[in-house]
């Protein structure tokens, strides 16, 4: 049947309706955890945890009553229903509340005094996020994206003419525009690869990469979790085998840290730069650069740094800090982000984002009408995956989703080899209740059956890119 303009009104008072009554079948459940949230969502999470601390990992990531009290951590617009957290995530009301608190305090005297104060409380956040990550304080700096923090180790890695760098098709615009300007201007070369969506196994994404290897091969640049399809790439086994060549790696982390559970001993790389607004729900605008301690007298930062940092060799990350006056209050909120993430457990949210992304993608890929470009396999992916229906223009599905739905998606394009594939990214969050991914299911349904009506018909192909 083709969808009216107001069957999107009746079937969302369904699916509302079916809310109101989860919400009434679970209240008993909830009633012990609503007390504990109150004014400090943080006490409020620990104590909803407490409550199912005996199941596992996967039990726990189908015990809504849990994720019913974690959502009311958030402030997020309860009007859309959004599954664009790829770009930023929003942060709890706990991390939101401690940047409003140090902003007021940085603003009461002088901001030299200030900043000279704060320099131990980040020494205390830097601790924090490197127990989280499994490394040294030494060996990470706190910077403003995962884009900063890749671009001074691609930038700042040491190559010569004719050395190759090795990466794919899927990974970001920006990184690899680093790579083609170093290529273009110091003889480098980059060479990119074809990887399937979805690959059939890991062992087909090695082979791929062992594949490309060359003697000339000096950097390879991966990324962790693909901002494309949300596809896990076996870092480790990657890393082992440039190793045994001499080939050092940088892991693009935009998308894992936050949300696989893991350390950086887990992987054996070189370099790993992330953002700390996505999946750990840190303020927007921090990252977080890593840098291997044998590696980092010989990476240049990309502003210059002072001389005192520079020689100080308990404090030689500090060099990539060195950015001018900037509040010190996002970067100190940091450590409100990571205290809200061990109260989860970091495994207990990867394995609840992989199954809300497995709620709806094992549903609509069961239609013989649409094409999940990601693998549900609990090592290929977690909560981030791309879907396509045949016939329809991702850019067009993209905008009917939203301007009909109010449903808040991101879009994708891959190219290379002969090959094109678009489709729509969806990223949800902990705070997504399964019914708005439901209802997303019956949207996609509706539009691989009946297509979708004018004037998304008549969209022209827009490959923008996205992160």
């Amino acid at each position: 049947m083709q969808l009216e303009k107001d069957a999107p009104l009746s079937r969302k008072e369904r699916l509302r309706t079916m809310e109101r009554r989860d919400f009434l079948k679970t209240a008993g459940a909830a009633a012990g955890l609503a007390t504990f949230l109150g004014s400090d969502g943080l006490h409020g999470v620990e104590a909803a945890v407490e409550t199912i601390a005996g199941l596992t990992p996967q039990q726990a990531a189908r015990e809504e009553a849990l994720w019913a009290e974690v959502k009311q951590s958030f402030t997020i617009h309860r009007g859309l229903i959004h599954l664009d957290n790829g770009y930023t995530c929003p942060t709890p009301s706990v991390v939101t509340e401690a940047v409003v608190r140090y902003i007021r305090e940085q603003e009461q005297g002088p901001y030299g005094l200030f900043v000279r104060e704060a320099r131990d409380r980040r020494a205390t956040v830097k601790k924090s996020l490197a127990r989280l990550f499994g490394s040294s304080p030494e060996e990470i700096a706190i910077v403003r994206n995962a884009t900063e923090a890749l671009k001074t180790i691609l930038y700042g890695i040491p190559l010569k003419p004719g050395d190759e760098v090795l990466t794919t098709m899927q990974d970001y615009g920006s990184m690899v525009s680093v790579l083609k300007n170093r290529e273009k201007k110091e003889g480098i070369k980059l060479v990119q690869v074809w990887v399937p969506t979805p690959p059939k196994s890991m062992d087909e994404l090695v082979e791929i990469y062992e594949q490309a290897m060359t003697p000339k091969t000096k950097v390879i640049l991966v990324s962790h979790v693909t901002y494309t399809t949300g596809q896990v790439f076996p870092i480790k086994r990657i890393c082992d085998m440039a190793h045994q060549r001499g080939i050092e790696v940088v892991v693009d982390g935009a998308h894992a840290f936050g949300q696989l559970d893991f350390k950086v001993s887990d992987l054996g790389c070189d370099y790993y730069g992330t953002s700390l607004h996505k999946w750990l729900y840190a303020p927007k605008g921090t990252g977080m650069l890593y840098i291997r301690k044998e590696h980092i007298e010989k990476i240049k930062p990309l502003y210059g740094a002072s001389t005192s940092r520079r020689s100080n060799a308990n404090a030689r990350m500090r060099k990539y800090e060195s950015v001018g006056t900037q509040s010190e209050a996002p970067f100190l909120a940091i450590g409100e982000a990571v205290a809200f993430h061990n109260a989860i457990g970091p495994k207990r949210k990867e394995e609840r984002l992989r199954y809300i992304k497995n709620h709806w993608a094992e549903r609509l890929g069961r239609h013989p009408n649409i094409n999940v470009y990601t693998s549900t396999a609990p090592e290929m992916s977690c909560c981030i995956a791309s879907v396509g229906i045949k016939n329809v223009d991702p850019s067009a599905m993209q905008d009917y989703l939203w301007e009909e739905h109010q449903i808040l998606t991101s879009r994708g394009f891959y190219e290379g080899e002969g090959n094109e594939l678009q489709w729509v990214r969806v990223s949800p969050n902990l705070y997504t209740p399964l019914s708005d991914l439901d209802y997303f299911c019956e949207v996609m349904e509706d539009a691989a059956e009946s297509g979708i009506p004018e004037p998304y018909r008549s969209y022209e192909p827009d490959p923008r890119r996205f992160r």
